[in-house]
């Protein structure tokens, strides 16, 4: 299996990723302000449903493609480099956007509210591309299964995802007042998140396949 530091890596890399503001914690913000601390979570629930989504398809997606095609995995991995660098160039240029804790959305219902979480992130086509280019910087044939590593990232990936949104969630109010009131996170966050995607595309890059 993959390596501790690896994993340790990896996880510093996911807390990253969704400290950074998108679309599904715009949402889960929007929704706990508007509907209370039960839609927000009920909605996060839905998000979750998402990236399990996303990685089940990643992670057989992996297996199929480097059992069937010679060499796949390098390819797949230098594919990931660019789509890497072209994730950093897009979070240097993407503008700011402040949550707005005054948002007034109707009320809907739970069912409702899952599914949106839910289609939020399937609908998302980045995070499947993106899944597929941050995964195989960490797996590599000689730790075993391919499907067994991918499935130990996405496990890694979803809990941090969850503990990270759910005290979102349940501070929705200070959360969105800070964004709103220090919008010079949002040009430090882009360009942190910048620094760290380029750093993954050179570690993908300089990694040798075993």
């Amino acid at each position: 299996m993959i390596p501790i530091d690896d994993l340790l890596l990896f996880g510093l890399a996911a807390l990253i990723m969704v400290l950074s503001p998108g679309p599904n914690m715009i949402y889960l913000i929007s929704r706990s302000l508007s509907q209370g601390k039960r839609a927000g979570i009920i909605s996060l629930l839905g998000v979750m449903s998402g990236f399990l989504f996303h990685i089940l398809m990643v992670s057989f997606g992996l297996t199929a493609i480097f059992f069937a095609i010679p060499y796949a995995f390098v390819i797949v991995k230098f594919l990931g480099v660019g789509y890497l660098l072209y994730l950093a160039y897009n979070s240097m240029k993407s503008k700011n956007k402040i949550f707005d804790v005054n948002q007034n959305l109707k009320s809907d219902t739970s069912l409702k509210l899952f599914r949106n979480g839910l289609l939020t992130n399937i609908l998302n086509p980045k995070m499947a591309v993106f899944y597929l280019s941050f995964f195989p910087q960490f797996i590599k044939p000689a730790y075993g299964s391919i499907l067994g590593q991918s499935f130990q990232l996405g496990i890694i990936q979803i809990v941090i995802s969850f503990l990270i949104n759910f005290l979102i969630v349940i501070s929705a109010v200070k959360m969105a007042s800070w964004f709103s009131n220090q919008p010079i996170w949002q040009r430090i966050q882009k360009w942190f998140m910048a620094s760290v995607l380029t750093g993954l595309a050179l570690k993908m890059a300089l990694t040798k396949a075993k």
